[in-house]
Formats: C-alpha cells, structure tokens, sequence
C-alpha cells in the first residue's frame, strides 16, 4: 500500500516511540516532529479513520497491525540505508538524514537489492 511520505514520518515515528517509551501521546509525537499539537491531533483522526492507530481511553496511541506493518517497513528502510551509506563512508548525520529522504522514494526492487549487498558486502544486519 502505498501512503504519503508525512504519513509514513507519522507512523514511524510511533513506533520509535513506543520503542523508546513504552507508550505513545499526541503530545510526544508533536515534540518528537516538532509539530503543533493540533496538527497532530487532526493526523490522528485521520489515521484513526484509516484504520492505522487506535487510541486507549488514557490516550495512548497503538498502531493495528496495518500501521504497524508500515512503520515497521519505513523503519527498516532507514535503519539500512543509514547503515549503508555510513558503510560507504558517509558520516553518521548526513547519512541519517539522507536515508530518511531516500526511505520514501526507493522501490522495494531496489531496496531488496541494497539490503541483500549490504549483508554481503558489508555484514549490515538491521536489528537494534
């Protein structure tokens, strides 16, 4: 399925919270993006609609395993491809920062590639 890159950011960042916190509000998504809180309240709602968060009656937000699974591939993407192009040599910011905007464009044909390459080439595993 394909989203819109602020969408694919959104979710994304859910999860990393939820990684790094245990739990997710509207409001730690709006410090994390830097956002207005009620820019992120209307995104929620979408997604909620969408069907890609629900949100607990204490306001924690929960990605269903659709938004889940987007996250997930989002994440993968830029935790690859940061590591590539550090492998490559590129310091750890501009590569960061580059794999967040490539994450979004690249097929999946090429990415396939890229990770298969940077196993090989360079033992790039993608776990935290």
């Amino acid at each position: 399925m394909k989203i819109q890159e602020s969408a694919e950011n959104y979710l994304e960042t859910i999860l990393i919270l939820k990684k790094r916190n245990g739990y997710v509000r509207s409001i730690d998504i709006a410090n994390e993006l830097s956002f207005s809180k009620p820019s992120v309240s209307t995104a929620m709602k979408n997604f909620r609609e969408q069907g890609y968060i629900s949100v607990e009656s204490n306001g924690c937000i929960m990605l269903t395993e659709t938004g889940l699974a987007i996250a997930e591939r989002v994440y993968e993407r830029h935790l690859l491809l940061a590591k590539y192009l550090m492998a490559l040599g590129v310091d750890e910011e501009t590569a960061k920062e580059d794999a967040c905007r490539i994450e979004h464009v690249i097929s999946q044909q090429t990415f396939d590639k890229i990770k298969e390459h940077g196993q090989k080439l360079f033992n790039i595993d993608v776990k935290e």
